[in-house]
């Protein structure tokens, strides 16, 4: 029976992976907290990955398979240090962040990195990410490292992507605000998509996990359409937003999917290596309606970690419109 290690194996996407090994007939253990509990089938092993010890209970086993999708730089390495010469193959889950190039179109896994974190360094998740990176690769061809870009679906802790949903379908025949769509995009991956592709057969190297791209404008007409929206479409300046308050991107009182104008390559990775690899792509539409039905679930008006809260979102309509 195949052996899988999960580094984590009870969050959104590492819970997913878990259960894709379990269901290809694994015997899969999740090394966590145990705040949270591991998938059904699948066995917990708790242990804080802050302890210098936490690999003690492992030291007897080899393991077939260890994923890991830390974003701590000092996590991966020691792990790596710990289990590396008792794995079979090692899958990483990295970051598009790790890219230091923002601007390129269509950019390749070859793209110029940011500087890796040091140990002192304030926190910065790019450049943990790319330091973690550099202590997989020193596994060789037993290491796969995936680069995804943003990840979609039920469930998605960001509130990134679900937060269209939200926004249109709480709205009904109401306006909704958007920033400035023209030349923009957006490039998603639905989260069980990529749990597929790695709990698939082995590969190794490094690709960018990421969807195609779409115009953004083409993509929020489809979110709208599923959540039955008729309302106005207004669209608010970069300078206006800034001038206001909104954020870029994520976070609190944020517009999500909305990008810097000098960021026009974020959202255009080159994904050639992971279709040749055999990842796939449900269609758009299946995704938006999982995640419409999610945010359903959840609430329109909870708080959420991106976004606007409607309140705030029909204040800043009102100045937008008001003469």
């Amino acid at each position: 029976m195949t052996q899988v290690l999960v580094l984590g194996g009870t969050g959104w996407l590492s819970g997913r992976i878990a259960r894709r090994w379990r269901d290809a007939g694994a015997e899969v253990i999740c090394l966590a907290r145990g705040e949270r509990p591991a998938p059904d089938g699948t066995g917990l092993l708790r242990g804080d990955r802050d302890d210098p010890r936490v690999y003690e209970q492992l030291a007897e086993q080899s393991w077939d398979e260890v994923v890991d999708v830390s974003s701590r730089a000092d996590h991966v390495a020691a792990a790596v240090e710990a289990l590396g010469d008792r794995a079979h193959h090692w899958t990483y889950v990295s970051s598009m962040s790790v890219y230091s190039d923002d601007v390129a179109d269509g950019l390749y896994e070859s793209g110029v990195r940011l500087a890796p974190a040091q140990p002192g360094d304030e926190y910065d998740y790019g450049a943990q990410k790319v330091a973690a990176e550099d202590a997989v690769v020193t596994l060789g061809d037993r290491a796969l490292i995936v680069r995804p870009g943003l990840i979609v679906g039920a469930g998605d802790p960001s509130d990134r992507f679900g937060y269209w949903a939200a926004a249109f379908a709480r709205a009904g025949i109401g306006p909704v605000l958007v920033p400035e769509l023209a030349g923009r995009v957006a490039q998603v991956i639905d989260v069980d998509d990529l749990a597929d592709f790695l709990a698939a057969a082995w590969r190794s190297g490094i690709m960018n996990a990421i969807g195609e791209v779409h115009p953004l404008a083409e993509l929020l007409s489809r979110v709208r359409a599923a959540a039955g929206h008729s309302g106005e479409l207004l669209e608010a300046g970069d300078e206006w937003l800034e001038a206001h308050d909104v954020q870029y991107w994520m976070g609190e009182r944020s517009l999500p999917l909305w990008l810097p104008a000098d960021m026009p390559g974020f959202m255009r990775r080159d994904n050639s290596a992971y279709r040749a690899a055999g990842g796939s792509f449900r269609p758009l539409d299946e995704t938006i309606r999982v995640v419409l039905d999610d945010e359903r679930a959840r609430g329109l008006d909870r708080e959420r970690r991106a976004g606007l809260s409607r309140d705030d979102e029909v204040a800043l309509i009102d100045q937008l419109t008001s003469p």
